[in-house]
């Protein structure tokens, strides 16, 4: 945990199993890390990325400003496999939020990625730790087959039991973006 930390410090991209998959992170306040991550996946940085937290005090910055109804939406949601989308108000980079007025946000149901954002102390980019395009690794034998040693740390762990990534949803309209 404490080398993954000390990577995302130093502004690298780390592989953290998560709930369905295994994921790229990096810490979403380095344009750096950010861009090295896009670079990595080969992804265009106007898709946007997701932001993932240990619990809802680390979004506040982004959750503020919503009404109390929408924020108790979200909060019976977490932890757990629901990513909303929330106004960014200029609060994230444009490499996290792409050509999104929104950025996606998510308090993990996975414990080490929860703890690894409790010891980073802010939440987390993350993203499924293969080339766009390519099918998203369940093992950490195919995230070294994609990245081979390109990576600056692996956080130890399993992959949970979720059969596929979170759902995305609209916090305003409940607009499903991904199912």
């Amino acid at each position: 945990m404490r080398l993954c930390a000390n990577a995302l410090a130093a502004g690298g991209v780390i592989a953290c199993p998560t709930e369905a998959v295994w994921g790229l992170s990096c810490d979403p306040f380095s344009d750096q890390a950010v861009q090295r991550l896009l670079d990595l996946k080969q992804r265009p940085a106007h898709k946007g990325l997701i932001l993932v937290a240990a619990d809802e005090a680390q979004l506040n910055f982004l959750l503020e400003g919503l009404p109390e109804s929408l924020r108790q939406k979200v909060r019976v949601s977490w932890p757990g496999p629901n990513t909303w989308l929330v106004p960014h108000r200029g609060r994230v980079s444009p490499l996290v939020h792409g050509r999104f007025e929104s950025v996606a946000v998510r308090v993990s149901g996975h414990p080490e990625v929860r703890a690894l954002c409790r010891t980073h102390g802010s939440p987390l980019v993350s993203s499924s730790a293969n080339v766009a395009g390519s099918p998203a690794p369940k093992t950490l034998l195919a995230v070294r087959n994609y990245f081979g040693g390109r990576l600056d740390a692996v956080l130890p762990g399993q992959v949970g039991s979720a059969h596929r990534p979170s759902v995305i949803r609209d916090v305003f309209t409940d607009e499903v973006f991904r199912a």
